[in-house]
């Protein structure tokens, strides 16, 4: 088993944070107090760009989560964009991009599992973005959990 955490952050939804099969991913390195004295470490085994894995091999992983920035408002030293990080003004090509690129990298009938928060953008305007369709997830949360599988019956536009 190989998995790949894209867009690892803090790894904040992570029981193990240290596992030698999981590549935690981030574009960036941070280490600050956050504004309630808790420590926040973001320190990716991979530094890398969600939207551009050229150093990634095709289907390379069994698994990768996905659990993008979900905020493109907001000041940069706000606590919660420091932990979480800020979607670009661009977010929707962005997005895009790094469905692609996260399912270029899964290995054919893998599992992506794609995290996202509604608080400024609707689940509804990025769930369309992935090349493929969920095959489930929860439905009523503001922070909604869907899986993906890459099998061709499932991929967008294409006939099983």
């Amino acid at each position: 088993m190989k998995i790949l955490d894209g867009c690892c952050g803090g790894k904040m939804f992570w029981y193990e944070k240290d596992l030698e099969f999981v590549d935690f991913q981030d574009n960036r390195e941070l280490s600050t107090t956050l504004c309630d004295g808790r420590k926040l470490e973001i320190k990716p085994s991979l530094m890398g760009d969600v939207t551009d894995m050229f150093y990634i091999k095709d289907g390379t992983y069994d698994m990768v989560v996905f659990d993008p920035p979900h905020l493109k408002n907001g000041g940069d030293t706000a606590w919660i964009i420091l932990k979480y990080g800020k979607l670009p003004e661009d977010w929707l090509p962005w997005i895009e991009r790094a469905f692609v690129e996260c399912f270029r990298v899964l290995k054919n009938d893998g599992v992506l599992v794609f995290k996202w928060n509604s608080e400024q953008i609707p689940f509804a305007e990025v769930i369309k973005l992935s090349p493929y369709k969920p095959i489930f997830g929860d439905k009523r949360a503001k922070t909604r959990w869907t899986a993906f599988v890459k099998n061709a019956a499932l991929r967008k536009g294409e006939k099983a």
